[in-house]
């Protein structure tokens, strides 16, 4: 934020119940500090502390207060103590006849005051502008500076207050956290006429108020498109992980007008991982959302449109047209569709996770709550890749981390690189032949019961943290009756349709189908969703950019 703009984020606020008095006031204070700070004119004490609210969800910061000691129905110093809960850090000033002084000084006790004016004032070089260069200065050197960005109000244990921290810090949206229980919680839930029962609460820069909003409704306001620009495309890509990332680059950088939709946020379950080693190029290793990002800018700046919090309920074929539809009933249409689905994470059967998902129970690396494992015993459930990630990137706040692993061992799901790294870390210790029977809390995870497959014991250890990485699942049920799948759920492309040498029973063209092509002529399939895919970062891109080059062979011979 350049100078200036923080500079009219600025306030001083006058409170005067005499109209010409408080243009009075008003006129001397925009003549010294007009150029500076906004001011802002209240003609009582209700009308002042409803625009120090408004301000307060914007984000705007109160330097100076000065209020009229003797208003009706609230005076000076019963509004300077409202005020103060809103705007802690603004300098209070208070206005009174030279008959009031008394009440000025006990003030000072009452409301913290900072100063208090005998009227009038005149001149204001000499009685007003000193005392106000003073009270600027300080405030100046404070720690009350502008927070511009979205902010957060919730409670630590509310799945729903996890979920929109998840879904802003994967979609790299900036914001501040602010837990209910807090002085500057309470304060903007007050500002916003909220009691926190309904939590989150979300206070978007402008400063409007989303209580417990859903993801659509966010996605719009904190400035993510949500909303195609176009009824009909030349390929739309469903799914925005790395596969559909790649899809998005390369459909929009070969000229196709390319729009991605994706139902939560970019990256998948690549862009939750703390840190991916072996992907090609990146020596050092990089996150998953540095990797999200920069794929996501560069789609963007070849010309696709990104679309987020939109899910797709259906896909159908209408003459040469691939029409896909979302839950909202709206669709779109496109010559071609890119299949780029990925899977989610199994649910933990075992008796209490589900009604402990999000208060301790988490489904993937859940990166927004590992600096609240400060300190504390982590759990993570799983032996692959993604749990042996996520247990690195844990291990740096907690006191201990404890994988779970139902197999004999790590060596038949985890990479080798990731095996010696933690058998090197001090406070990660490995549990094979063990499984996760119940999770216990009241209102959060307090306890475990770990069953040992082997033997057969169970045991109940304290666990404020459990993370699961179980396996996945596809998100193909929307396809059913439209497009193959196997006995699971993944989809079949090219040469698994063509196993007995013929092609599927409803193929009407005379060639067979396209290695990443599905039963409907022109519908591709990249990435995790496929049957038979190797489940790695770099094959899903690799495949997102195949299917962009068969998408160009079926569009030439259409």
């Amino acid at each position: 934020m350049t100078q200036a703009a923080e500079a009219a984020r600025n306030v001083i606020m006058t409170v005067d119940d005499d109209p010409g008095v408080s243009r009075a006031v008003a006129r001397d204070l925009r003549r010294r500090y007009g150029a500076s700070y906004r001011i802002v004119r209240a003609e009582s004490g209700e009308s002042a502390l409803d625009a120090l609210r408004e301000l307060k969800l914007r984000g705007d910061l109160v330097a100076v207060i000065l209020a009229d000691y003797r208003m009706p129905r609230m005076n000076g110093i019963e509004f300077l103590e409202q005020a103060l809960d809103i705007h802690p850090g603004a300098r209070r000033v208070l206005l009174t006849a030279y008959a009031d002084t008394g009440a000025a000084i006990d003030a000072i006790n009452v409301v913290d005051l900072d100063h208090y004016l005998l009227k009038p004032w005149d001149p204001p070089e000499e009685k007003l502008y000193p005392v106000l260069d003073d009270l600027l200065e300080a405030w100046r050197c404070s720690d009350y500076r502008p927070v511009p960005s979205t902010k957060v109000v919730g409670h630590r244990w509310s799945a729903r207050s996890s979920d929109v921290r998840e879904f802003l810090a994967r979609n790299q949206v900036p914001y501040r956290w602010y837990s209910s229980d807090e002085p500057e919680g309470r304060r903007l839930l007050a500002a916003a006429g909220e009691d926190g029962r309904r939590l989150p609460v979300v206070i978007t820069p402008d400063g409007t108020p989303l209580v417990e909003p859903e993801a659509v409704d966010l996605a719009a306001h904190v400035g993510l498109a949500t909303a195609p620009e176009a009824d009909f495309y030349d390929l739309v890509v469903i799914g925005g992980g790395p596969a559909g990332l790649g899809a998005a680059v390369y459909g929009a950088s070969e000229g196709l007008r390319t729009v991605l939709v994706e139902r939560s946020a970019t990256g998948g379950q690549a862009g939750q991982s703390s840190r991916i080693e072996n992907y090609l190029g990146f020596p050092d290793g990089v996150s998953g959302g540095q990797l999200t990002d920069r794929a996501r800018r560069q789609a963007t700046r070849f010309g696709a449109e990104i679309l987020t919090a939109r899910e797709v309920t259906g896909l159908e074929v209408n003459g040469g047209a691939r029409v896909v539809r979302f839950s909202d009933g709206s669709e779109i249409a496109a010559h071609s569709v890119i299949l780029a689905t990925g899977v989610s994470y199994r649910q933990l059967a075992a008796p209490g996770c589900e009604e402990l998902n999000g208060c301790g129970v988490y489904y993937g690396s859940a990166l927004t709550e590992a600096a609240a494992c400060q300190g504390q015993d982590v759990y993570i459930v799983g032996g692959a890749n993604s749990a042996g990630q996520a247990a690195m990137y844990l291990a740096r706040f907690a006191k201990s981390v404890t994988l779970l692993v139902r197999g004999p061992d790590l060596a038949a799901s985890m990479s080798y690189y990731l095996i010696q790294q933690i058998e090197q870390a001090p406070n990660i210790s490995v549990r094979c032949g063990a499984v996760v029977e119940g999770a216990h809390g009241d209102g959060h995870l307090e306890r475990l019961t770990v069953r040992d497959t082997s033997g057969g014991a169970s045991e109940l250890v304290d666990a404020q943290w459990l993370f699961v990485f179980i396996g996945a699942a596809p998100l193909t049920d929307w396809l059913d009756g439209t497009v193959l799948r196997d006995e699971r759920g993944f989809i079949l492309a090219g040469p698994d349709l063509t196993a007995d040498g013929r092609p599927p029973a409803d193929w009407e063209l005379d060639r067979p189908p396209y290695h990443l092509e599905t039963n409907v002529p022109g519908v591709f399939v990249a990435g995790d969703a496929r049957a038979e895919s190797a489940k790695r970062v770099a094959s899903a891109v690799g495949e997102g950019a195949m299917a962009v080059m068969l998408v160009h062979r079926y569009l030439e011979q259409s």
